[in-house]
């Protein structure tokens, strides 16, 4: 059954990759997640996830940064506010990293403000808490 799941989020994975370039960078994050969440299974906590994913990313080529600060500026002043994206990829993808019961609309806003507030077009919000990690993915883009 996990592995329907899996074939059904590679196939998503590929189709996304077809529509738009940044897409191919997507679709990669994406198969490399199924293969976290295939190894480890749902029910750990996000930091582990977000070791996991990082340490794939790595291992596929892609430069990826973890806990990346991100800043608020108001009125021309700089504010170091406590905003951290769990992962950047090629400096282009954010991806949050969540194990919750299910991703909720706040979750998309606060992804949303953060690709605002760092110029970036496109994000991920994966939940590995998921049985299937199909149901867990959430794409959201930045001027749609």
């Amino acid at each position: 059954m996990a592995e329907i799941g899996r074939v059904a989020a590679l196939k998503m994975a590929r189709k996304l990759q077809e529509e738009k370039p940044e897409n191919a960078l997507t679709g990669t994050i994406i198969e490399l997640a199924i293969k976290v969440h295939s190894t480890l299974g749902p029910g750990l906590l996000e930091s582990v996830y977000e070791t996991a994913l990082a340490h794939e990313l790595s291992m596929a080529g892609l430069r990826v940064r973890r806990q990346v600060q991100v800043p608020v500026v108001y009125d021309g002043i700089v504010f170091e506010v406590g905003f951290r994206l769990d992962l950047l990829v090629e400096e282009e993808i954010i991806v949050e990293i969540k194990s919750v019961e299910s991703i909720s609309p706040t979750h998309a806003k606060i992804l949303l403000t953060y690709l605002r507030l760092s110029n970036k077009r496109v994000g991920l919000i994966i939940n590995f808490s998921e049985a299937l990690l199909k149901h867990g993915i959430k794409r959201i883009v930045n001027g749609e």
